[in-house]
């Protein structure tokens, strides 16, 4: 499974061999994550697609998010290049993040804050 989700993680994330090391650290901390997540009764094998591209789009969403804003725009003669900004790569974050929580819905625990039972 783990190879897996590092083949997914790194399609997902579009990185190449130099973020290999550090994307299966990334996939190895949020498949810790999303295993203490899952409801009772639940295993990973029970939800396997769901939860090998929950855990990559996690690795990929920490590894978007750790990254810095690169070249914002530059441009000689004809040739143009535009970088990913910051804002860019937090947007791409947060959008993996949501994805991997809806794939898992089913099968974690909600992973947002919530009141329950509040007594006045």
């Amino acid at each position: 499974m783990q190879e897996k989700i590092l083949a997914l993680a790194l399609a997902v994330s579009g990185g190449g061999e130099e973020h290999r090391a550090l994307l299966e650290t990334l996939c190895a901390a949020a498949e810790t994550a999303w295993r203490a997540r899952l409801r009772d009764g639940v295993t990973a094998e029970d939800c396997p697609d769901s939860f090998c591209c929950a855990v990559a789009f996690t690795a990929a969403a920490d590894l978007a998010a750790g990254q810095g804003g690169g070249i914002s725009a530059f441009t000689a003669g004809v040739v143009s290049v535009k970088g990913c900004g910051g804002a860019e790569n937090a947007a791409r974050a947060a959008a993996l993040r949501q994805t991997a929580e809806r794939l898992m819905e089913p099968y974690a625990e909600p992973g947002g804050f919530c009141f329950k039972g509040v007594r006045t």
